[in-house]
Formats: structure tokens, C-alpha cells, sequence
């Protein structure tokens, strides 16, 4: 099987039942995303397919081969932060850091769904996303940190966004492929 991992073409010859954290951590070396439940319910095996956050521990490697997949490894170099990973450093939003990885890569996907205009279970205003508290949290709600360094997660996640508080981000226009259903149909 071929993958294409932060932009590295690998082929791996792996059992068609092996989830693609199990691939990239166990078979390919990228060790930087974790494994925490193994059920999806912690969100330390965050990863990026196609832009889109998934669990990749609930995700089989064989459903991917086609897909552009991130990892922390891929988001940034020690000598070249993704923005997100100085912010997490400059607001000290991790702790043990075992649930950074995740972390990080859930805060990447998610502020690309609010600048989408995706709206969450607590947007209020389906024309303007304000990432008040209520909505980064629940935003980040699959994604579980034991230390509680949540104030300064949300600290380094606003402040990749530009937000210093609640100001409305408007989402960008929509392409076709990104329209719901009900908007696609024309009378």
C-alpha cells in the first residue's frame, strides 16, 4: 500500500486491519501522535486527512491511500513552528504533553472548518462564527487534556485566529463541493 504522509510518499505492507495511527506509529516511525484510548474518545491520535481532523485510531490505513494525511510531524520542524505549536509553547497550552500532538492538529482543522463557516452545536449566527469560549470549547470537545491546560489552549488557539476576544469571524464564500445539499438545488 502507498500513502502520502506530510508530503512523504511511503509504501507500507501492513495487515488491511491496521488503523492509520498503528501505521504511522508502529510501522513508518512517526511516533508524534498518540495513542490514548484507542477508542476515539480522547482525541490524542488527532490527525489531519485532507484538511478534515480525524481519529486515527477509529480509522482503518487501507481507507487512505489516496489521501494527503498530516501529522504533527508534518505541521512543523523545531526550527520552523506551525504557528499553532509557538502559540501552544508561548501560552504554555500543554502540560505532561502527551495530548499536545492532538491538541494541536484538532486546533489546525478547526479554525479551517470556522474560516469554512462550519457552524458547530453552540454557533449561534450561521452568517458569523464569534470563537467565544463556548464555541473553541466545544470545537475542541474530542479532544481531552488530564493536566487542564485548557484556558491556555483557547489562550493559543485565539490567538491564531487573530481573536483577543469574541469578535465574529465571517466565513469564506463556499465552493460547490462545500455546499450543503438544500443549497445545491436551484428551482
Amino acid at each position: 500500500m502507498r500513502f502520502t504522509i506530510n508530503q512523504k510518499t511511503y509504501d507500507a505492507d501492513v495487515d488491511v486491519r491496521t488503523s492509520l495511527l498503528d501505521l504511522c506509529r508502529e510501522h513508518l516511525g512517526l511516533t508524534g501522535s498518540k495513542k490514548g484510548c484507542d477508542h476515539g474518545q480522547c482525541g490524542a491520535c488527532t490527525m489531519l486527512v485532507n484538511g478534515r481532523r480525524i481519529n486515527s485510531c477509529l480509522s482503518l490505513a487501507v481507507m487512505h491511500q489516496d489521501d494527503e494525511i498530516v501529522t504533527i510531524e508534518g505541521l512543523g520542524t523545531v526550527e520552523d513552528l506551525h504557528p499553532m505549536q509557538a502559540a501552544f509553547v508561548s501560552h504554555d497550552g500543554y502540560q505532561c504533553g502527551y495530548c499536545t500532538p492532538g491538541q494541536i492538529c484538532s486546533a489546525v482543522g478547526m479554525l479551517d472548518e470556522v474560516k469554512k463557516g462550519w457552524a458547530s452545536h453552540v454557533t449561534g449566527d450561521l452568517g458569523e462564527v464569534s470563537l467565544s469560549d463556548a464555541e473553541i470549547s466545544e470545537r475542541m470537545s474530542g479532544n481531552i487534556c488530564r493536566c487542564a491546560a485548557y484556558p491556555n489552549i483557547v489562550d493559543a488557539i485565539r490567538e491564531v485566529a487573530g481573536q483577543s476576544g469574541e469578535e465574529a469571524i465571517k466565513p469564506a464564500p463556499r465552493t460547490a463541493s462545500e455546499q450543503p445539499a438544500q443549497e445545491k438545488v436551484s428551482a
